[in-house]
């Protein structure tokens, strides 16, 4: 393929967001018009209907991390699933324990979360992690007293794609009787998660991650688990999240799962094959690139590059037919450094260096070929 057929621009931002998946709009489609019931009517077919098709949903987001229907919760997405398990979890336990521990790497609104609790007086902990992203398993045990009531450990990274090891983390926190919670937006749908094997308590997941739609995702919670809800209404999705639930959104939620499940060590297994092709490319050429973060326990989907002595925002900027960033997408009006490549131990100018690019299942090697090309001339360009 040449460069005048392929699709331009190129899309390499899947962190920030992922197509909509057309198995998942089809689906959808229809309770967007004739089928658009009020799930919570419950005294005429309308609502049956609408009520069935978000059960049966619930179940497809259920079974691809393990856990059973009656633990999913649908909300809007994943920043308003981590403010329930974060802030839900805290106000259940408190004052008895009035101790949350979480990283200075987790996505923005799981420290934001945090730091709205230690403004409230909850005494918030925050884990150091070392320079390949990784916390110190030794330093979490310590950290953990019995004023504890919550440990939240992102699954996978966002910006450095590097993966806890949640199944330690989770054993961690079940011998100490302390509620594990994972935002685990990136991960689902890309890496297996169980959350019996991991221990994990609650999980927060996001739909527009995984090629489903924007506003919709879940927050799963383990039977048994104290969480406060964070308002009040009519009493939907047990209390945990009133309001009046879209049952387009929660079917295209769960078809994005039920795909994903099937398709996920294939899926796997070809972006692998297709960030190795890029890295490899690019290192033969570049001799300074360093690749952020664990090269081991990490997503190969998400590569994030320092190129030594180039300015990222005029590399995104040269490349203007590929969509690449140079920061997380949820902090990036902000303009500043980011804290996830400081934390690791990047200088200002090494993170002023830096790019994230992100692989997806429908990105083509024609796409890697084109962008590799690109990126080293420019980056020579601007050497």
């Amino acid at each position: 393929m040449t460069e005048k057929t392929l699709k331009l621009p190129i899309y390499f931002d899947y962190q920030a967001t992922t197509p909509l998946d057309p198995q998942v709009l089809e689906a959808m489609l229809p309770f967007l018009t004739e089928k658009f019931g009020n799930p919570h009517s419950v005294e005429h077919s309308y609502g049956w209907e609408a009520d069935a098709a978000i059960e049966f949903s619930r179940g497809q987001v259920a079974s691809l991390i393990g856990a059973i229907e009656e633990e999913i919760v649908f909300t809007s997405g994943a920043t308003e699933s981590n403010n329930i398990a974060i802030k839900g979890v805290a106000f259940a336990h408190h004052p008895i324990k009035n101790h949350i521990i979480t990283v200075n790497t987790e996505h923005e609104c799981v420290l934001g979360c945090s730091r709205s609790l230690g403004n409230m007086g909850f005494d918030v902990s925050y884990l150091e992690v070392d320079k390949l992203g990784m916390i110190d398993l030794d330093i979490l045990r310590n950290t953990i007293t019995d004023k504890t009531s919550l440990v939240s450990v992102m699954a996978l990274n966002n910006e450095i794609g590097v993966i806890q090891q949640l199944e330690a983390i989770g054993q961690i926190c079940k011998d100490r009787c302390v509620i594990f919670h994972t935002d685990a937006a990136q991960a689902v749908g890309k890496i297996r998660l169980d959350v019996d094997e991991m221990n994990i308590d609650v999980m927060s997941i996001s739909g527009h991650k995984l090629y489903g739609p924007k506003g919709i995702g879940a927050i799963y919670i383990r039977k048994g688990t104290d969480i406060i809800p964070l308002f009040d209404g009519g009493g939907q999705e047990r209390g945990f999240r009133s309001g009046t639930l879209s049952p387009a959104l929660c079917v295209g939620l769960g078809k994005a799962c039920n795909i994903a499940g099937i398709n996920m060590y294939k899926n796997l297994n070809y972006v692998k094959n297709l960030s190795e092709r890029l890295f490899e490319k690019l290192s033969s050429e570049l001799k300074h690139l360093k690749l952020n973060g664990c090269a081991l326990n990490r997503y190969p989907g998400n590569l994030n590059f320092t190129f030594s002595g180039v300015n990222s925002n005029l590399l995104v900027a040269d490349l203007r037919d590929i969509a690449i960033s140079s920061g997380s997408a949820c902090s990036s009006a902000k303009h500043q450094p980011s804290y996830v490549l400081k934390a690791i131990g990047l200088t200002k100018l090494q993170i002023e260096a830096s790019i994230r690019i992100g692989i997806g299942h429908v990105t083509t090697v024609d796409e890697i070929d084109y962008a590799a090309d690109h990126i080293i001339e420019c980056v020579k360009n601007l050497s």
